[in-house]
């Protein structure tokens, strides 16, 4: 089932990212090959892992752009093969992971069948949190004023 976004549209500005992400997550949840894992290892390091038997790195292409990271597989048809029983799928897909702001691809390996996708997160010094000195008078200067006792 597919939501139609079209009445949202018309009344908001700005939230056409939202949208977006909604719609790639809808889509998402259809598709099943290849079947993958996203692990978290810390609170800033992701690893996803991808089932890819029957592949090879040159017959798989990663690219980053913006916050979206792509896994694209092309199988190559190697002549005329006989087979009795086909249960490990060579087919070509394409497999699409949205990003949240200031997450990098560090690196990709192949590893026991699985394609390995290292991620951090490098949040910039501007965007950190950080302590603000709270400024108020010195004790030297305060003066009372006059009071009567009640």
């Amino acid at each position: 089932m597919r939501y139609d976004w079209t009445p949202l549209w018309r009344s908001t500005i700005g939230f056409d990212r939202l949208f977006n992400v909604l719609d790639e997550v809808q889509r998402t949840a259809e598709e099943s090959f290849p079947p993958y894992n996203i692990e978290r290892l810390d609170e800033n390091r992701f690893q996803i892992s991808v089932a890819l038997a029957g592949f090879t790195p040159d017959e798989v292409t990663l690219t980053a752009e913006e916050n979206v990271l792509t896994l694209e597989g092309r199988k190559a048809e190697k002549g005329e093969k006989t087979f009795l029983h086909r249960g490990i799928s060579t087919r070509n897909f394409k497999r699409q992971f949205t990003l949240a702001d200031h997450v990098e691809v560090k690196g990709a390996r192949f590893q026991d069948g699985l394609l390995l996708i290292e991620l951090q997160r490098e949040i910039p010094e501007a965007m950190k949190p950080r302590r603000i000195a709270i400024n108020g008078a010195a004790p030297g200067n305060v003066t009372q004023i006059e009071s009567k006792a009640a």
